[in-house]
């Protein structure tokens, strides 16, 4: 049965078209659902953005009984209770959106939610077959349409009363909730994900949170560094003309005839016929020096940067462009109506890692200058916390490599400690007589040390993301064949990692799906995967890509399941204690919260044992970190 609640309601004889309306009051729809168990919630908007559109229909209700509320002139406040309080199940699809226009425009906070959204996303995580949609759910389990072109008509609706549609539209939308719940549940028991589920749902409610909280941006600040920027680009790219100018090899590509005025400095037009932002034309001059060269993209440039002048100078002008066009003024368009930028989380990547869009702020350059454009309110400060070495612990955990858990107990170098035994005696001979690691272990300035150490510590954090040869050999400009003995010389050195790694990507290639670490147990599916892969009858590209990907999904998601942990840790605390406090960023093992500065030292202490006390449900040996600091800006 469907209720609709408001001034503008239906007429209480209406009969419609799918169980039949009635007229309700919101006293009788709290005294039901109060009652229940188990809840959908879902609401109707104006448009995407929660600052500046409004809701407009608010739906709650279990599979009996569905109360359609028209918010435009009904207040939810007499639902606070059951919407705040954890005894009733909330199920939503995609709770983010419904938490921030729900908190927005009624003040309301929701908790213990259930997302249908992301927890089919955990149920089929790595398949690229999967459509995530309520619409395309309900089809998939209940065989039903959703005409999702109703929610249309929605928008610009202002004082008019909702027609029969679109209150059976809102209805049905909890409905299928309920059913849908019911439909995952055994799926997530049989597929052992109960841990990875409960605790997606509840980061969702952090995630939701940051996004509402959002970042003050110091906007002037920004456009200064965005016009530095710019004018550096431009510096180098008048570079990049007058060496096509000096160049007997290049005279091709200068302008023999220029087209001036008397008035006009003829010396101010180019001289240089390239666009040094098309791709197209830059090739056809660097073909002049490498003719095997195919394409004009990082990688591809990255392995002859160090040999020809021309190729680090153009390498740094798309460097400085990107920044220029990326973090220039067009990231404004990114600023909402309160003067706040508010990313979006997408929540589950295949491997649990976490990215975000509108604007993408995990790809914010990791340089302080960008970062400390993002300020803190008067008054308040940045607390963040991140881990120390996060997967390098996890690998060590994995492995039970005891030289690196012996480095990690006692706090060395962890880099400097693996370069010593892959280099040996080219180590040993490289110290200086002032050598502070022969001294104590620490992190060595050493010009040769110094370049040891970032050759495996290159190998080291490549580990996680399935780093072989070839990109090795690309990002130290070094011979596929150096490359090659490098990594044999390391795996010889850490047996123990070597057979930790080889161990998870049979286990892919066999079984055609990874896991993480208990106590989440999360899981991802190889659509490449058949029977017959473990007999070595699929392709090499085939086993390649589903080994690598078992060897690092394991690091990157035990990593992101510490870190959402946490997230859930810190968001419960703040909620619970009513400190305040507000969360507003997260970075892979970073979090980052603004409050009031007198706060910040006993916030610090709180938030830095909160970080660990989720790291040890993870990385059980207790070795992992977290390092936090106060700070007016964002930093990294």
């Amino acid at each position: 049965m469907i209720y609709y609640i408001g001034n503008l309601g239906l007429d209480a004889s209406m009969e419609c078209c799918y169980t039949g309306c009635m007229n309700a009051t919101m006293e009788y729809a709290r005294s039901y659902l109060s009652k229940c168990d188990v809840i959908g919630v879902d609401t109707e908007t104006q448009g995407m953005d929660f600052t500046s559109k409004k809701m407009i229909m608010f739906q709650i209700g279990d599979a009996d009984k569905q109360f359609v509320i028209d918010v435009r002139n009904q207040s939810i406040e007499s639902l606070r209770g059951i919407l705040e309080g954890d005894k009733i199940i909330k199920i939503l699809h995609n709770a983010k959106f419904d938490y921030k226009f729900i908190k927005r425009w009624a003040d309301i906070e929701l908790s213990n939610v259930y997302d249908t959204f992301l927890t089919e996303r955990v149920l089929h995580c790595g398949k690229n077959d999967v459509r995530y949609g309520l619409k395309h759910l309900v089809k998939k389990y209940f065989n039903q349409d959703l005409d999702k072109e109703i929610r249309n008509k929605f928008v610009n609706l202002e004082g008019k009363p909702y027609t029969e549609n679109q209150v059976v539209y809102g209805a049905k939308d909890v409905e299928y909730l309920i059913d849908l719940r019911l439909v995952q549940l055994p799926q997530i028991e049989e597929k052992g994900l109960n841990s990875v589920v409960e605790l997606e749902n509840k980061a969702v409610l952090a995630f939701a949170d940051i996004e509402y909280n959002g970042l003050d941006l110091d906007v002037e600040k920004w456009k200064g560094l965005s016009h530095e920027f710019c004018n550096t680009a431009e510096t180098i790219s008048e570079l990049l003309d007058e060496t096509v100018i000096n160049h007997p090899q290049l005279q091709q590509f200068v302008l023999k005839y220029i087209q001036g005025d008397l008035f006009e400095d003829t010396a101010q037009l180019r001289r240089v016929g390239i666009n040094w932002d098309s791709p197209k034309q830059v090739l056809e001059v660097l073909k002049v020096f490498i003719p095997k060269l195919e394409n004009v993209n990082g990688k591809e440039l990255y392995k002859y940067k160090n040999n020809y002048a021309l190729v680090k100078t153009y390498v740094k002008y798309k460097e400085y462009m990107k920044l220029c066009t990326s973090y220039g003024e067009k990231f404004f368009k990114y600023l909402k109506s309160d003067g706040k930028i508010h990313t979006n989380f997408h929540q589950i990547l295949d491997t649990g890692r976490v990215s975000s869009s509108d604007p993408n702020m995990q790809q914010i350059p990791a340089d302080n200058k960008f970062r400390n454009c993002f300020i803190a309110p008067k008054d308040w400060v940045f607390v963040s916390s991140d881990y120390a070495s996060q997967e390098l612990n996890v690998i060590a955990y994995g492995s039970k490599d005891p030289v690196w858990i012996q480095a990690l107990k006692d706090g060395k170098d962890l880099h400097s400690v693996c370069a010593e035994l892959v280099y040996g005696s080219e180590w040993i001979d490289s110290a200086k007589d002032d050598c502070v690691y022969m001294v104590n272990k620490s992190k060595c300035s050493c010009p040769s040390h110094k370049s040891l150490r970032t050759n495996v510590k290159t190998i080291n954090f490549g580990l996680a993301y399935g780093m072989g040869p070839h990109k090795l050999s690309d990002t130290l400009q070094i011979s596929k064949h150096d490359a090659e003995s490098l990594i044999k010389k390391y795996f010889n050195s850490f047996p123990a990692i070597g057979g930790f790694l080889d161990k998870l990507g049979n286990f892919g290639k066999k079984y055609g799906y990874i896991k993480t670490f208990p106590p989440y147990n999360r899981k991802r599916w190889f659509s490449t995967w058949y029977p017959k892969i473990w007999d070595n009858s699929g392709s090499k590209m085939e086993l390649g890509s589903i080994e690598r990907a078992s060897k690092n999904t394991p690091i990157q998601g035990a990593s992101a399941d510490m870190t959402k942990l946490a997230l859930t840790l810190i968001y419960k605390y703040i909620k619970t204690n009513k400190v305040d406090v507000k969360m507003v960023m997260t970075v892979h093992d970073q979090i980052d919260t603004v409050c009031h500065k007198d706060y910040a030292n006993e916030w610090k202490l709180k938030m830095t044992e909160l970080m660990e006390t989720a790291a040890v449900q993870v990385v059980k040996n207790g070795l992992l970190k977290a390092d936090t600091d106060i700070s007016p800006v964002w930093q990294k």
